[in-house]
């Protein structure tokens, strides 16, 4: 099949390939966050900023859950839920990222200077 293909053929294959690796970087990147909110029972119970390496413990039904902020990214280092889903998700780095701890209804969410969503719904 490969010996069917003309110079044409090979040169609109270099060009769509050189298109679909530039439009990577530029429809899914997205920025560095600057602060990690942190919410408690769907209130926000602090913002944090990524530039000063930090931890709190943050009090939920469970226990107490708790976050760390380290070298501009935010974690969650433990939590009593029995999954772990919330540990599990590691170091959050970029503006959007979450981690939630629903049973013990406890989230860190990183922000940036604009919010981006990943759908909407009305």
């Amino acid at each position: 099949m490969l010996r069917l293909l003309r110079p044409g053929d090979w040169l609109t294959l270099a060009i769509a390939a050189l298109l679909v690796g530039a439009s990577f970087p530029l429809l899914w990147s997205r920025e560095l966050a600057d602060r990690a909110v942190v919410r408690s029972a769907g209130r926000i119970v602090a913002e944090l900023p990524l530039s000063r390496d930090h931890s709190m413990r943050v009090a939920g039904p469970l226990g107490e859950s708790v976050i760390a902020v380290e070298r501009g990214r935010a974690r969650v280092v433990s939590d009593p839920s029995p999954r772990q889903y919330c540990v599990r998700q590691g170091w959050l780095e970029r503006a959007g990222d979450i981690a939630i701890c629903l049973p013990n209804q406890v989230s860190l969410e990183l922000a940036g200077r604009s919010r981006r969503y990943d759908s909407l719904s009305y």
